[in-house]
């Protein structure tokens, strides 16, 4: 009797995995995604910002998935204090995107405490030289300013 249970829930969780692999993942993040991401990152840096930042540069927890990721800058001076890939350290009023637009600058004018906002440039994605279309949805958050972003298909 055992026996034949342990062989019916067994093939169950074998029928569950197959089915579930076999249905292929996106590629990459959509824009819900990235917007669920942004709210779980605000809650984060409101729980623990040094620890949030820290997992937002590791990739950790959830907040760098496919072409998804966190980064975030001081609101003050702009500098970057999290990013998973690079630009840490660096001035977000500085960075343009590749075909020259101010991104960086115009987050840093108009990011706003418990509002998302976004912006639109050019972009190449993690491990790529070439650019795509790239929305960043982004949000004041106490002494940071946070965004994730996704490519438009």
């Amino acid at each position: 009797m055992i026996r034949n249970l342990v062989f019916v829930v067994s093939f169950g969780v074998i029928q569950i995995l197959s089915t579930v692999t076999s249905v292929p993942a996106a590629e990459f993040g959509t824009a819900e995604e990235a917007k669920a991401m942004l709210e779980r990152a605000v809650a984060a840096v409101k729980q623990d910002k040094v620890k949030a930042l820290d997992m937002f540069n590791n990739g950790e927890g959830g907040f760098k998935e496919r072409d998804l990721y966190v980064w975030c800058a001081n609101a003050a001076d702009g500098i970057i204090t999290a990013q998973p890939y690079m630009n840490k350290g660096k001035q977000l009023r500085d960075i343009k995107g590749k075909h020259g637009a101010p991104f960086g600058e115009t987050i840093m004018q108009t990011a706003t405490e418990g509002t998302i906002k976004e912006t639109t440039y050019w972009w190449p994605r993690p491990g790529s030289d070439e650019p795509f279309e790239k929305n960043t949805l982004y949000t004041k958050v106490g002494d940071q300013i946070c965004g994730v972003g996704y490519y438009k298909e």
